[in-house]
């Protein structure tokens, strides 16, 4: 049974080969291509269930790709880096990507993140806290399970998946100091072996879009060596 369709995007011959064949063991079906142009063209006709972006690629580069994609769809996004590209890693997250990894990785550790971020697939996962569908009003931020939409001070907010489950579980235990491995474990999967900055950078975006100054923020504050609690 197969695992899902990928589409890999990768201008080196060699690490698209290599890629097709390890994840071709693994069960997945496999599609490619070599540069950023190529992959939007190509995510349309694949409808893919991941891809698998390399930042660096000719003609258009994987973060604009990546927030291409983000206009027209929630798939979920692994990044790929070269070893210390810090600043393309955080770039890459802040588009919308779910994971990234660095160059050169193991076939073993890549399928594990994404088997993780594909069971956050919005057709495959409830909701991340244990409550009802009710719309919840916290502080002016008001989120609705239901329809998928969120506003602050009435006026309406777009979130990607992730963010909307993290605000979710946030308003949800509003008042309550939630760890940064609950946090994790909750929105991401028990079995998430990124890295925990990615925690830290979807919480940027959120205090970005809802916070008045999200340099000061009164809403989601942070607890120093615990987690992050968000403030009713």
């Amino acid at each position: 049974m197969s695992d899902g369709r990928i589409l890999v995007v990768e201008d080196e011959p060699s690490y698209a080969e290599a890629l097709r064949v390890g994840l071709g063991r693994e069960g997945f079906r496999v599609e490619t291509a070599a540069d950023g142009v190529e992959a939007l063209a190509r995510f349309d006709e694949v409808e893919p269930d991941l891809v698998l972006l390399d930042v660096m690629l000719p003609r258009l580069s994987g973060i604009e790709v990546c927030r291409q994609i983000r206009k027209r769809s929630q798939v979920p996004i692994i990044m790929v880096t070269a070893k210390g590209d810090e600043i393309d890693t955080v770039v890459g997250l802040e588009v919308g990507a779910d994971d990234y990894v660095t160059k050169p990785y193991r076939i073993r550790e890549l399928v594990a993140r994404m088997h993780a971020v594909m069971r956050r697939r919005p057709d495959a996962v409830p909701a991340p806290a244990e409550h009802d569908s009710a719309a919840i009003d916290v502080g002016g931020v008001r989120l609705d399970p239901g329809e998928h939409r969120v506003t602050r001070d009435g006026i309406e907010v777009t979130l990607p998946l992730k963010e909307f489950d993290l605000l979710h579980l946030l308003l949800a235990n509003a008042g309550r100091v939630l760890t940064r491995e609950t946090l994790i474990d909750r929105v991401w999967g028990h079995d998430y072996v990124g890295d925990t900055k990615t925690l830290d950078v979807h919480i940027k975006r959120l205090r970005g879009k809802l916070e008045a100054d999200p340099s000061n923020p009164t809403l989601i504050t942070t607890i120093r060596g615990l987690g992050y609690k968000y403030t009713r």
